[in-house]
Order: C-alpha cells, then structure tokens, then sequence
C-alpha cells in the first residue's frame, strides 16, 4: 500500500514539473517568439568575383564571408591554360544552390571542382554553414601561386 502511495506522489510530482516546463516554453515562444528567418535566404546575394589570367595569376586570393550568408562567386577564365578550380574543404561546408555556365544550370548535391578548358566564366551560388579557413587553389598551379582562402566566420 505504502509503495503505491508514493509511486502517485512521484507521478503528481512528475506531472507538475512537465506542467511547469511546458508553461517556460510556451511563456518564450509568446515573448520571444519562433526562431524564424525574415524572408528569402537565397534572394539576394552578395557578389564575389575571381578572374585567372593566362599569366598564372588570380585577381583574388582571400575572401572574408559569413556563415548563413547567400553568395554568388563568378569565375571568369581569361584563357591560357586549362584550369581546376578546387575548394574541397568550402564545398563540404556549404550548401550549394546552383552552378551557372552560360545558360546552363546544375543544382549539384556536391561539388569537386570547376574546369575550365578555354575562356569563359562559372557562376555557383552557395551558403557557407561552418566557420573555418578554406584554402582555394588552380590543380597543378598552386605552387605557382594560384592559391587563395575563404576565412568563414
């Protein structure tokens, strides 16, 4: 009898502490309110370019961006030499929307790299998701000081 006493004790008791915490999420869902993004995450976002020259050099080699934020990196090859573009470590932290070449579109579920066989440009529009430094670089030229980092904070 006294066993069943307390397993009701230990119930209500339970009880009202579930009680209570429903009431603490509730009263900072109403104050507070839901965590929520105003509007369109991929709607508007911030430009970054990169030119490689047929001299081995590269218009950029560092670039500061914010996790959670929509970019679009363009990518134009001024011709020369064929190019691999390789950011590994940026794509594994990124969502990637979509990659451009001309007025073609590939909404990639991963991405390796970028070649470029002759003149042109890429477009790729992504959302770094974890901060970190990432090293960019042109396979087979990065010796040769085609090499560039994404610092994500």
């Amino acid at each position: 009898m006294q066993a069943r006493a307390e397993d009701k004790k230990n119930v209500g008791g339970d009880m009202k502490h579930s009680l209570k915490m429903i009431l603490v999420v509730f009263g900072l869902f109403v104050f507070i309110g839901p965590a929520s993004a105003e509007g369109n995450l991929a709607s508007r976002p911030t430009g970054l370019e990169l030119t490689l020259n047929p001299d081995l050099s590269m218009s950029n080699y560092e670039y500061e961006l914010e996790t959670g934020k929509y970019y679009r990196w363009d990518i134009t090859s001024n011709g020369g030499d064929e190019f691999l573009l390789l950011a590994p470590e940026l794509w594994r932290n990124s969502w990637i929307n979509q990659v451009a070449i001309g007025e073609m579109e590939v909404k990639p579920m991963g991405l390796y790299g970028l070649e470029f066989d002759d003149e042109g440009q890429i477009r790729i529009w992504f959302v770094p998701i974890r901060p970190g430094n990432y090293e960019f670089y042109i396979d087979g030229h990065k010796e040769r000081g085609m090499v560039g980092t994404f610092i994500v904070r």
